[in-house]
């Protein structure tokens, strides 16, 4: 924390601010497309052809629509909990609480997107094309949102330890 401070110069309840700000400018990007997905899922249930779709397809709906709700929900979370504990010395605890539903909120919209693709792509292509268009976006998703960042962060530490270390006599 030490180095840190001195990088950036910020007291913790500063910092906390920062993260707290940035995080939720993350939540506005992310949730503008949860919306948006949630009020199209919304939306087929009225189109004419929605009486076409057969019993896994009609699950497969219903599943998609409760977890986009269910993102929905997560991602709307942080505000209500900063809400709740403002001007209560507890900043840190509402980054902390708040980080924790973003990255379910994550694991909720990856499945989210999931089941959008695989209906869609069944509806249109047939089951099996749905389930490797599914099964496509879903490890799209697990690369991309938990993969990649895994190794930059080890790749990262690697490199801090490495810097933090005395160089060799």
């Amino acid at each position: 924390m030490g180095a840190y401070r001195s990088v950036r110069n910020e007291t913790p309840v500063e910092r906390d601010d920062r993260n707290f700000a940035e995080l939720l400018q993350e939540l506005r990007v992310i949730q503008t497309g949860v919306q948006i997905l949630f009020a199209f899922l919304l939306t087929l249930a009225f189109t004419p052809r929605f009486p076409e779709l057969d019993d896994v397809q009609r699950g497969t709906y219903i599943t998609t629509l409760l977890l986009a709700a269910l993102a929905a929900m997560i991602f709307t979370a942080p505000p209500v909990v900063h809400r709740v504990l403002f001007r209560r010395g507890a900043k840190r605890r509402v980054v902390d609480v708040s980080g924790r539903l973003a990255a379910a909120g994550l694991a909720v919209l990856g499945l989210t997107l999931t089941g959008a693709v695989l209906l869609i792509v069944d509806f249109v292509l047939g089951r099996a094309a749905g389930i490797t268009a599914g099964a496509a976006t879903f490890a799209g998703c697990a690369v991309l949102w938990a993969l990649v960042p895994w190794q930059v962060r080890r790749a990262h530490s690697r490199q801090t330890r490495t810097q933090a270390q005395p160089p060799p006599r």
